[in-house]
């Protein structure tokens, strides 16, 4: 009878040990990288307004040497004589006059016109986003995004595009463990629209992360403790995203083959530094030591599609 309560205790004791050792372990967790900043279009129309504030003086002053010429010429007389009647030349000047007017406000305002159907169906900015997995061994990778991230002065506009160039040319030197990728563009026809949609999906990616251990935005700086590696697993996946708000609009074609995925870097590589308005680079995990498994890579990144020959 003991014997028998002793091997229904077994079990018991076996699972809270269990139980115990699993709790005692640090947490596995995806730990992220974010670096980049984007320009305002508040700061633009600053700088617009400034110039329009100032350009108003210069027209009345225009206006008014105009006015003031043209008054004193019209009362200068040479000679004290009634004008003469118009002559058919005369008729003919002022009717061909008339005509040369006319053509040019009719082709005014058909620049105008032209001008203002341009901006209403051609797009003022694109948003695009490139997102690449790569196998986990690919540490080389992590380690140089931490160092561009940790050198860069974020808060300089003209810093955008070393960013953007210093991650491509760290994403070709591993292209050999690229495994999977995806290329979204979204052509903005309004220009004071594309700063929300560039934040909703900065934020949405970020928000994947288990924490932030290495921030550089917008000229902040965050640093936090890293995660803890599980004894024994091992780093199975690295993902990296790269968004981008240009001016104009760009065509990126879709990612099938390694070709593919060198096209879109290429494009994004010759992309003017004074057309960049916004660059965000985020990556995961961030920690060398840190592990994305593949069931929470599946999870997070699911339109992510194999890119291979």
């Amino acid at each position: 009878m003991a014997a028998t309560r002793r091997q229904r205790k077994l079990p018991l004791l076996l699972a809270l040990l269990l139980a115990a050792a699993v709790l005692t372990q640090p947490a596995l967790a995806a730990s992220g990288g974010a670096m980049g900043g984007r320009v305002s279009s508040s700061s633009r129309s600053n700088s617009k307004s400034t110039r329009s504030s100032s350009s108003p003086s210069s027209r009345s002053h225009s206006k008014s040497y105009h006015r003031s010429y043209h008054y004193s010429t019209s009362h200068v007389s040479v000679v004290d004589t009634p004008p003469a009647p118009p002559s058919a030349a005369d008729d003919e000047g002022s009717c061909f006059c008339w005509l040369v007017g006319a053509a040019i406000v009719l082709v005014l305002l058909g620049v105008t016109v032209w001008l203002c159907y341009h901006d209403f169906t051609h797009p003022r900015m694109t948003i695009v986003k490139l997102q690449v997995a790569l196998l986990g061994y690919a540490e080389p990778f992590q380690q140089e995004l931490n160092f561009i991230a940790e050198s860069v002065d974020s808060s300089d506009q003209r810093r955008y595009k070393y960013i953007l160039t210093e991650t491509i040319c760290s994403l070709s030197r591993h292209r050999d463990c690229c495994v999977s990728s995806s290329v979204s563009v979204d052509l903005m026809y309004e220009e004071d629209s594309w700063e929300d949609h560039f934040d909703i999906i900065s934020i949405k990616e970020r928000s994947k992360f288990d924490g932030e251990t290495l921030y550089n935005m917008e000229g902040i700086r965050r640093k936090k403790d890293c995660y803890k590696k599980k004894i024994g697993s091992r780093n199975e996946f690295i993902v990296v995203t790269i968004l981008v708000a240009a001016d104009g609009a760009l065509e990126f074609p879709e990612i099938t083959r390694p070709a593919d995925l060198e096209e879109v870097a290429r494009k994004l590589f010759f992309i003017p530094e004074g057309d960049i308005r916004g660059i965000h680079v985020l990556w995961t995990p961030q920690e060398k030591n840190d592990v994305l498994t593949e069931e929470k890579f599946l999870a997070d990144y699911p339109h992510l599609t194999p890119c291979y020959d």
